[in-house]
């Protein structure tokens, strides 16, 4: 087996584990001898940028390295999502960062007003024509370096990886050998997935690789996948995290029950939603219930519950799973998650959760696990966190479900050995 390449972006928490991801990757001591160079495409790569899709492969880089394999990140030199696309921030070349090998290349200048303008009409929902679409891939983050480098090294590779899908970097990327071509796309029903250029590239692609099942049937509606190889794998967890409540209560003064929210404060998390149902609740209800939101970004908060809400912001790593071991319950609010990892810190500390009933991923963990409750509107959002707060056993009895559920989907010697058996498909598929 050749090369595999990756376009991505996170850093993650210790990699842990690595006795045991050795132990259990023996079974591929053939294909590991066999394959040369995996590569990892991406926009941009850094080891303290924010987004899920960044995170998602700093992990994955990190933990690949238990594997054996040789491997490596392509991306531009870009500094990040909310940085200037026409601005190279770190010098093209080869880097080695936290052991990982990573190849940086030259951003192509773009019309930032152009795209703006198409962007704009996505963002509004309203129908943009096929020029548009040209327009909108064109003036986003690309690379000529990148592409050609990949062109040119096209035989040292078996798989370019490429992660997520809306960006210039993995639809040219992946246009330069379809064959060879793998997507961690993170879709979202949204107006980008539905452009008529990424349906009909990404349905020609060699594999996808979906974080939860709801993504893959969202794909599988709209994209003609029936000759792409295709596996819901999930995002690896690091497992062996706890949380002190005690500790979180006496660093903060925080004595009252309260529900949780970690992550980014705005709008488009439907934190908005959170705080005007919290404020009816405690509207509604005689209880002491708090609410803590852990996170960057800003929000308004109501001057009626501005004594029952703290905003503590970012918060060390370790505060934030005692946090968790802390609440009653963490709600997610959101409606477009690709995976949640909060989700799954709060049950990996044994915790419940409430997610959005319109978040088809969230719910569905929710469902599969026993490990949570949805809500659709104000009232069953009130009986939920009525049951979970009340009902101190059951919701302990949740959470430990939900517990079991990432040891046995998303622990990172699961994840690795279905990444290497997936890559292994892929190999075979191209020798034949």
């Amino acid at each position: 087996m050749k090369r595999i390449a990756f376009v991505n972006q996170r850093y993650g928490r210790e990699v842990g584990k690595g006795k045991e991801i050795r132990e259990n990757l023996e079974t591929h001591k053939t294909t590991e001898a066999a394959m040369k160079k995996i590569g990892f495409v991406t926009p941009w790569f850094g080891w303290d940028i924010q987004g899920g899709a960044e995170a998602e492969l700093r992990d994955l880089v990190l933990h690949f390295k238990e594997s054996g394999l040789q491997y490596e990140v392509l991306t531009t030199c870009a500094r990040s999502f909310d940085s200037d696309w026409n601005v190279n921030y770190y010098k093209q070349g080869d880097y080695t960062e936290n052991g990982i090998a990573v190849k940086r290349f030259r951003v192509k200048k773009r019309d930032k007003h152009s795209f703006e303008n198409v962007h704009k009409k996505i963002t509004n929902h309203k129908n943009i024509s096929r020029k548009e679409q040209q327009v909108f891939i064109d003036e986003m983050i690309n690379s000529t370096a990148l592409y050609q480098y990949m062109k040119q090294h096209d035989e040292e590779y078996s798989i370019f990886v490429f992660i997520p899908y809306m960006f210039g970097t993995t639809y040219y990327g992946a246009r330069v050998n379809l064959k060879k071509a793998v997507l961690i796309p993170c879709f979202h029903d949204e107006g980008y997935f539905h452009m008529d250029l990424f349906r009909e590239t990404f349905s020609k692609v060699v594999g996808l690789i979906y974080n939860a099942r709801p993504e893959q049937e969202l794909a599988q509606k709209y994209y003609d996948l029936e000759n792409v190889k295709q596996i819901v794998m999930g995002i690896g967890m690091d497992t062996g995290i706890s949380g002190d409540a005690a500790r979180f209560r006496k660093r903060h003064g925080i004595k009252a029950p309260f529900l949780l929210y970690a992550g980014r404060k705005d709008a488009g998390k439907n934190v908005d939603t959170l705080l005007k149902y919290f404020q009816e609740y405690v509207k509604r209800n005689g209880n002491d219930l708090h609410l803590v939101l852990i996170g960057g970004g800003e929000i308004a908060i109501p001057r009626q519950i501005a004594d029952r809400v703290h905003d503590l912001g970012f918060v060390e790593i370790q505060d934030k799973y005692d946090a968790y071991a802390a609440a009653e319950l963490l709600c997610q609010p959101s409606k477009n998650e690709s995976f949640s990892l909060v989700i799954m810190e709060s049950w990996l500390c044994g915790r419940p959760v409430l997610v959005n009933g319109e978040c088809p991923v969230t719910k569905n963990f929710a469902q599969e696990s026993n490990g949570g409750l949805y809500f659709n509107n104000y009232f069953e959002f009130e009986k939920c966190v009525d049951y979970l707060v009340n009902k101190k056993e059951a919701a302990g009895a949740i959470g430990q479900q939900g517990r079991e559920y990432v040891l046995e989907h998303f622990a990172w010697d699961v994840i690795i050995k279905k990444y290497l058996a997936f890559f292994e498909e892929i190999a075979a598929q191209q020798d034949t």
